[in-house]
């Protein structure tokens, strides 16, 4: 879910996200923990199609690239390196809101092989956000060097998306990596990723909140994923809040901010 590109802001997150070139384009990002060889996967996948600049308004490195498939060509985001999608540093910020407001065709999660429950941390949280997730497991090479034994299949089954095993280095995996990238943008492929499941008490408080959520900003429910905005304000997250404002105070009437719209972080009022 996020910003289509029949929405009357796109024009202003074109510039938020500094993606006025080659918009046109279907978006795919690309995610990842610091130190899994995301960017290696990045240049393997744009070569010498790629750019850097600062994310507009702030002083994280942004990288761009272009990449083509079966004549279909794709922008490439590498979007900055975290542990988590939980908005506690900017890095988070940047990567969060660019999955949820600028609504990349596919979410690429790079994770490191010889740390995969780790790295899995993200990789859920980004499947609560986003369907179109696909999974690169890099330095697939060092796992079986470690004595680590991962099974594919079995990983791809749990977590319901593409699993792709790569080694960046060397190229290993990244035509297969286009290729799934390809497909889930065609249709092909139809993502429906495993989704977290919560106690009872939690699961009716988030039914509550996506309730109170239609009456109050029922209008941006096309452009927004209600169930994991529930989440978030049931964790007192008020900057998914300053983040709806920001993007949105200028095309809907409702002002979350101001207590216009009976939503707040924390609760229902």
């Amino acid at each position: 879910m996020g910003l289509t590109s029949q929405s009357s802001g796109l024009n202003v997150l074109k510039k938020e996200f500094n993606l006025t070139s080659g918009y046109n384009n279907p978006v795919i990002a690309l995610a990842g923990n610091p130190n899994t060889g995301k960017s290696t996967v990045f240049n393997e996948l744009t070569g010498l199609k790629q750019h850097t600049g600062n994310w507009p308004g702030k002083t994280v490195i942004q990288a761009k690239g272009y990449f083509s498939h079966q004549g279909q060509q794709f922008m490439l985001v590498d979007l900055p390196g975290t542990y988590s999608l939980l908005a506690n540093s900017t890095e988070e910020l940047i990567a969060r809101d660019f999955i949820c407001f600028a609504d990349p065709t596919v979410t690429i999660v790079v994770v490191d092989s010889t740390n995969l429950e780790r790295n899995l941390n993200l990789v859920l949280q980004i499947m609560e956000l986003t369907d179109n997730v696909i999974l690169c497991l890099n330095l697939i090479d060092e796992a079986k060097r470690k004595g680590i034994e991962i099974n594919i299949e079995h990983l791809q089954s749990e977590l319901k998306i593409p699993v792709i095993p790569t080694i960046a280095r060397d190229g290993y995996g990244i035509t297969a990596l286009k290729e799934t990238v390809f497909r889930v943008n065609s249709g092909e492929i139809k993502i429906k990723p495993y989704k977290i499941k919560y106690s009872p008490e939690v699961e009716n408080k988030v039914i509550e909140l996506e309730e109170t959520l239609e009456k109050r900003i029922g209008h941006l429910k096309n452009f927004i994923n209600f169930h994991w905005l529930a989440l978030r304000l049931l964790e007192g997250d008020q900057t998914i809040l300053y983040s709806l404002e920001k993007y949105f105070v200028d095309y809907f009437p409702s002002k979350i901010l101001s207590g216009e719209s009976g939503v707040q972080a924390s609760g229902v009022r």
